[in-house]
């Protein structure tokens, strides 16, 4: 005797999806014609829904979740492959001066204008997102010592000759300090432990006076391939399948030009 599952339809009125339509639309998120069938309009919900979840919504970079995934996945790439990787820290000098004296909303602007500056002068490989406040983070891939001292160096300039309109007629202008690090290679390390690092170098970049750029020198090591057997039999398959599962890439849903930005910036 053959049994019958009795197909059922979905009533869209059951899911209490108004919370969720709100949300997208205030976003300026643009979903499909309903008409065009149940699943694939629930696919696109979820899939902004994830968009969203992973985009700074003031300056349309990715956020500090989707950065720390991004980081943890970066150091398991160098771990293997002794490929080098740089983190960048950048910290808008003096914003509470910008805020106390124009307001939030001209802060707010002033964010938007340096994300925009940073998203242009990056690789499609390399990750920018906004960490918090005034600050900003950067991965960069692959990136040898002294190309690594040149990017932030453009960056720190880009941003110091930037005019970011307020009012009629007036503009603003603001530097940033920026510090960085270079990931352990060969070196199972952690992304807070390269977090601090960075962290430290930004510290004495402000310290010396900002609007200058402290990167920490790269340690030059050399690991024979007898070495990197070793190191390679302690790191089982189960790391393997983690670190796949991780988002890959440096953008979030809508990459603009930079690939390492969302459309809101662009």
């Amino acid at each position: 005797m053959t049994s019958k599952t009795a197909s059922k339809t979905v009533d869209l009125r059951d899911l209490r999806l108004e919370d969720a339509r709100a949300l997208l639309g205030h976003s300026e998120q643009v979903l499909p014609d309903v008409k065009g069938g149940v699943r694939l309009y629930l696919q696109a919900v979820i899939d902004k829904l994830c968009e969203l979840s992973l985009q700074d919504p003031l300056t349309g970079l990715a956020n500090r979740r989707y950065f720390n995934n991004v980081l943890a996945r970066e150091i398991e790439v160098v771990t293997r492959s002794g490929e080098p990787a740089l983190l960048l820290m950048l910290d808008i000098d003096h914003f509470k001066i910008v805020n106390d004296t124009h307001g939030h909303p001209v802060g707010d602007l002033v964010l938007q204008a340096v994300a925009h500056t940073l998203a242009s002068c990056i690789r499609p490989i390399d990750t920018l997102a906004r960490f918090g406040g005034e600050e900003f983070v950067i991965i960069l891939p692959n990136c040898q010592g002294c190309y690594g001292l040149q990017v932030a160096e453009r960056l720190r300039q880009s941003i110091s000759v930037l005019a970011v309109p307020i009012a009629p007629k007036q503009t603003l202008s603001v530097t940033v300090s920026v510090g960085g690090a270079y990931a352990p290679r060969w070196v199972r390390s952690t992304p807070e432990l390269w977090l601090d690092r960075a962290d430290i170098e930004l510290y004495q970049a402000k310290k010396e006076g900002r609007n200058r750029v402290c990167i920490e020198a790269q340690p030059v090591m050399s690991v024979s391939p007898e070495e990197k057997s070793l190191l390679f039999a302690s790191l089982d398959m189960d790391d393997a399948a983690w670190t796949e599962s991780l988002p890959k890439g440096g953008s979030v849903g809508s990459v603009g030009s930079s690939g390492s930005t969302l459309s809101g910036v662009n």
